[in-house]
């Protein structure tokens, strides 16, 4: 099976450390290593707030969070410090070649029509632009969810938007969010996100032990992964 995923994935399987991480990982090596992210977009913003994500890296830039007007978080939304908009869910209203950025974390499990949409971001993204997020594999019903997704299917969708994948990591386990939501979603499940979560502390120990590669880890967390984390570009 993994010998199977290896040859599906393995151009998109970093090496270079194993650690789980959270779609922000993204965000601050796009900044790190490219001038000239101008305009963002939040696709599926919810509350709003990753704008301070992306103030902290350029107070001047363009942000702007978009939503359908049936989501749960943005009917709790409190925030008026930012430009927000809603649409349908698929048709993203900005014209074409407009982002330098998609931001997009934890949504694709929500949207009704994901290919559609995704089609959508290859249209208002620029050419060169990144499309930066995460999204489930194998994790319990929440906010309206409608499915998950497999590494693999995931990167073949955006490869359909001719969205090609650079990098795909995982992010928290899923065991961690079974078992947080069968306890009803505890705070303290919280910092499982930020740090790594008890079945990929695990795995990656019986790696370094049996020497596996950072590759080979990865792989596994992946296909044990609730949620794992992309970065895509818009080459043409």
């Amino acid at each position: 099976m993994l010998d199977d995923l290896r040859s599906l994935l393995g151009h998109c399987i970093p090496n270079d450390h194993s650690r789980q991480v959270v779609s922000e990982y993204y965000v601050d090596r796009v900044f790190a290593e490219h001038d000239g992210i101008r305009t963002v977009l939040d696709l599926g913003c919810g509350s709003g707030n990753s704008i301070d994500i992306f103030r902290e890296k350029n107070e001047s830039i363009r942000w702007i969070g978009l939503d359908v007007e049936s989501s749960p978080e943005v009917a709790t939304r409190t925030r008026t410090d930012a430009e927000f908009h809603t649409y349908d869910g698929t048709n993203i209203p900005f014209d074409d070649d407009y982002f330098d950025l998609i931001y997009c974390n934890q949504v694709f499990e929500h949207v009704r029509n994901p290919c559609m949409l995704l089609r959508d971001v290859h249209r208002v993204l620029k050419k060169g632009g990144f499309f930066i997020g995460s999204t489930s594999q194998l994790e319990p019903y929440h906010s309206h969810s409608l499915w998950n997704y497999t590494a693999y299917g995931f990167v073949e969708l955006l490869n359909e938007a001719r969205l090609p994948v650079v990098e795909i990591r995982p992010g928290i386990d899923a065991l961690t969010l079974i078992v947080r939501r069968g306890l009803h979603s505890p705070r303290l499940f919280r910092a499982f996100w930020r740090r790594e979560s008890p079945l990929n502390v695990a795995i990656g120990t019986v790696g370094r032990i049996t020497r596996k590669t950072n590759a080979d880890i990865n792989l596994v967390k992946l296909v044990l992964c609730g949620q794992f984390c992309f970065i895509a570009r818009r080459l043409i």
